[in-house]
């Protein structure tokens, strides 16, 4: 049994609270640290909860805790890991480690001073087609991967924080790029360097600072090409599509958005249909097991059994640092339209 606490009462927390406790049934969260009284409240009544807290030192430094589950801002992440390190607790951050490379270093190399486990909650490297697909190229099935596309696309994201670039970091690249570039690192190899970037980054829609759209290729010392789509401008839902094509063959996945399962629905509408789903009815594209097809399942597995069996996750917190020294030089380029060093 793993007893955990969390760190945000949010949306984010919510989607993990429903794995985690749907799983494997053993493990709990023992407390929820939220930065209001109202929602760290209702999600312990909901969750079952006995500890709630506005206090995140209070809700990470105790007895029936184990190991500290982040679903924070971005600018939350790194006083929430110091905090872990402080009190030598197990953690797992979600997306993206850092708001940039230095606060992901930081991060790194605090976990590995304290000596903690660290897992890097990567969602979509952990869902059930990119892990068969990954196992197929892992094979040699494709030969010598040349290039590795990852799209990810929606009308924006669900909480304000997001818009705020000085919590965010970054807008739609560090929100979902960081998704992408991580899925590309792995049908490349995480063994190959990424070398330089190129990206176009703009702002075209929303009324922000940050970017809401953007696309970049970055080189790998290999000779191949991971390339990324992101935007929050994107109109019918969530889009989450990649495609590998290697000297052997080709795989093509669609994620989420168009999986076989349609529905058309008149009148008063279905509800929640899926995330980021812009309308309940006419022709509605819901997804069968949404905790399971965006691999959060598979993901707790993973980091649970590698907390028990005293070994690294399969994704740690360096894949985090990377992805942020990637992104950091794409936003670099975004700036001055040139090749950019990782």
């Amino acid at each position: 049994m793993a007893r955990i606490a969390m760190l945000g009462a949010g949306f984010i927390g919510r989607f993990y609270a429903d794995s985690l406790h749907g799983l494997r049934s053993r493990d709990r969260i023992t407390s929820v640290y939220s930065r209001t009284e109202n929602s760290a409240q209702k999600f312990a009544a909901d969750y079952d909860v006995p500890f709630w807290t506005t206090d995140m030192d209070a809700a990470i430094n105790r007895k029936d805790v184990d190991i500290v589950c982040i679903s924070l801002p971005n600018n939350l992440h790194l006083p929430a890991v110091l905090a872990c390190a402080k009190y030598k607790k197990a953690v797992m951050t979600t997306k993206p480690l850092g708001r940039n490379a230095k606060e992901g270093l930081q991060m790194l190399k605090a976990v590995e001073k304290a000596g903690i486990f660290a897992g890097y909650l990567e969602d979509l490297c952990y869902t059930p087609k990119f892990l068969k697909s990954l196992k197929t190229i892992q094979s040699g099935a494709l030969g010598k991967i040349l290039w590795a596309r990852s799209r990810e696309t929606h009308p924006g994201p669900h909480s304000d924080w997001f818009w705020d670039k000085n919590q965010s970091g970054g807008g739609a690249m560090l929100d979902l790029a960081c998704h992408c570039v991580e899925i590309a690192r792995n049908y490349i190899g995480k063994d190959v360097r990424p070398l330089e970037v190129m990206c176009w980054a703009d702002t075209q829609v929303k009324p922000i600072d940050a970017e809401d759209h953007a696309i970049g290729l970055v080189r790998y010392a290999s000779g191949a090409i991971g390339q990324f789509e992101v935007s929050w401008t994107f109109r019918g839902g969530l889009d989450l599509r990649d495609e590998v094509m290697g000297s052997e063959g080709t795989i093509w996945i669609n994620n989420f958005l168009r999986t076989g399962f349609e529905m058309f629905l008149s009148g008063q509408g279905a509800g929640y249909v899926a995330e980021k789903a812009e309308s309940s009815s006419g022709w509605i594209f819901p997804v069968g097991d949404e905790i399971h097809e965006l691999g959060y399942n598979a993901m707790f597995t993973d980091m649970f059994d590698a907390l028990d069996q005293g070994r690294e996750p399969a994704e740690t917190f360096y894949d985090g640092y990377v992805v942020n020294a990637i992104l950091d030089a794409a936003y670099k380029s975004a700036q001055t339209r040139r090749w950019e060093p990782v």
